[in-house]
């Protein structure tokens, strides 16, 4: 996606899945906590219906319009997690699983060597 655009600007946008059929309308954008990057957009799936996490990685603003690469099944099934909290990385790691999309692979442990002691020769 623009990394360009202001996630605030997506709020209330029309979304669309890969297929041109409506999904809904985005409710809120969640950023990347270590890069402050717009990841997620959750979108309101109908009147009585509750909120989607889509990635917005892989998709598109067209027109106005947010263009999601999923079907529009897939995404309604998506993770239910609620709206207006943090995505724990355990809860993030569920809905790229369930988009089929690669994470990328998990920190290496920290080093456990610190050194020699001062009074150590090497």
């Amino acid at each position: 996606m623009q990394t360009d655009i202001d996630p605030r600007s997506l709020i209330g946008r029309k979304a669309l899945d890969r297929n041109g059929a409506k999904i809904g309308t985005v409710d809120e954008v969640y950023l990347d906590d270590a890069t402050g990057v717009p990841e997620w957009a959750a979108v309101r799936t109908g009147l009585f219906s509750r909120d989607a996490f889509v990635p917005l990685e892989p998709s598109d603003l067209v027109d106005n319009t947010l263009r999601v690469p999923f079907d529009k099944a897939l995404i309604k099934d998506a993770p239910d997690f609620g709206v207006g909290r943090h995505l724990s990385p355990e809860q993030e790691l569920q809905l790229y699983r369930h988009y089929g999309l690669h994470t990328s692979a998990a920190p290496a442990p920290p080093d456990q060597d610190f050194g020699t002691l001062a009074n150590e020769t090497p």
